[in-house]
């Protein structure tokens, strides 16, 4: 198999520059899908869903994400991350008014299933992107891309708890968002770094070949399965099993992305002291500890408490699991990336659905004692984040 050619040298001021709209990047990405989540229980409400057919209608963005992944990572293979950022950065933005134009349950499905495909697409792109920037750098940056990934679903989430206490609708929320993301996705994609693509024509490998990118997929897929639930399912929670109003079901999600944010922020330094496996094990493990010990409790304080730890518990999964995966495989960076990142998302999407089929048989508290479990099996397969 041909290796892909060496990057090109960067001076330092655009390896800067390329850090920075990188990260960007990976903001405007979690700020527009988090803004959907805070209405997700208006949603619910107005199309008279009930937990099962909302579960149903959220399967949708699996459906969409897991193929175009895979077509992401062979795109940015041959094209390089940065035009496909912007191509997936603007149809990503234009399809999300369709959430809120959906009038039935089947409708929504379509409308997630479109979005999530190209919310998928950018994920590997940018992911790439950000591979290619550590790589100039020499060092872990990583984690940091992913800090402000979580950053932007902090203020996303905020965007869009405002939006829902303001009385605005979903599709008009989303036609404004979608008008910025078009007027800075070209600005922010001519600055990223280039030359990340494959130099030789040929046939790209699936990279379920490589059992180790086969082995970070599992553990991606596990923590983002609890990320993706908790995104649709924390404000139900707090708002149907806790009891708390409608313009404060979104703390929970809010506390756990800045979380996230503050493990991520320092995530790079942990591993170069501790390694990767550590990082995620002993977070992993604090994560599990905590949200089931708040789903126990019960109560407003005690899940804010329960979210918070589990959000840093699962902080650094997917960045030391994305580095890996492109250190220590034998394909493209690229298609690496889009590996584990379609086992990730996969995870991500099918949560919400997931946790929805349980709590329509058992009850929304039990269904998502799901995930601290989850997280007890990650750390049992932490070692295998492990540098080669």
């Amino acid at each position: 198999m041909s290796e892909p050619a060496p990057a090109p040298r960067a001076d330092v001021a655009s390896v800067r520059t390329a850090r920075v709209v990188t990260a960007v990047v990976f903001a405007v990405h979690a700020a527009v899908f988090a803004s959907w989540t805070p209405h997700v229980p208006v949603v619910k409400a107005a199309l008279g869903l009930d937990d099962g057919t909302l579960g149903l209608a959220l399967l949708g963005a699996p459906v969409g994400s897991v193929g175009a992944m895979l077509v992401a990572g062979r795109a940015v293979a041959r094209l390089g991350s940065r035009r496909v950022v912007l191509a997936t950065l603007l149809v990503y933005a234009a399809c999300s008014p369709l959430l809120g134009l959906a009038p039935s349950g089947p409708a929504l499905f379509g409308a997630l299933a479109l979005w999530g495909a190209f919310q998928g697409a950018l994920d590997v792109a940018m992911n790439a992107q950000a591979v290619a920037v550590e790589q100039r750098c020499g060092r872990p940056i990583l984690s940091s891309f992913h800090a402000w990934w979580s950053f932007g679903g902090f203020v996303g989430v905020g965007l869009g708890a405002l939006a829902v206490a303001a009385g605005a609708g979903l599709a008009a929320q989303m036609v404004v968002l979608g008008v910025v993301v078009a007027l800075v996705a070209w600005p922010l994609s001519r600055l990223m770094l280039g030359g990340d693509h494959a130099v030789e024509e040929h046939r790209l490998a699936l990279p379920w070949r490589d059992r180790r990118v086969l082995l970070l997929g599992a553990i991606t897929f596990a923590g983002l399965l609890c990320e993706g639930a908790v995104g649709d399912w924390a404000a139900v929670y707090l708002r149907d099993a806790v009891g708390v109003a409608a313009g404060s079901a979104g703390l929970g999600y809010a506390v756990f992305a800045g979380a996230m944010f503050v493990g991520r922020a320092l995530g790079d330094r942990w591993v170069a002291r501790f390694g990767p496996g550590a990082v995620v094990g002993v977070l992993a493990a604090l994560g599990a500890l905590g949200l089931g010990a708040a789903l126990l409790a019960g109560g407003f304080w005690p899940a804010l408490a329960g979210f918070g730890l589990f959000g840093l518990g699962i902080a650094c999964i997917v960045p030391i699991a994305f580095s890996a995966a492109a250190a220590g495989s034998e394909s493209h960076a690229g298609q690496a990336i889009a590996g584990v990142a379609t086992a990730g998302w996969t995870g991500f999407l099918l949560g919400p659905p997931l946790i929805g089929f349980l709590s329509h048989a058992t009850s929304l508290t039990a269904a998502l004692t799901l995930l601290p479990v989850l997280c007890l099996g990650i750390v049992l397969g932490a070692r295998t984040l492990r540098p080669t």
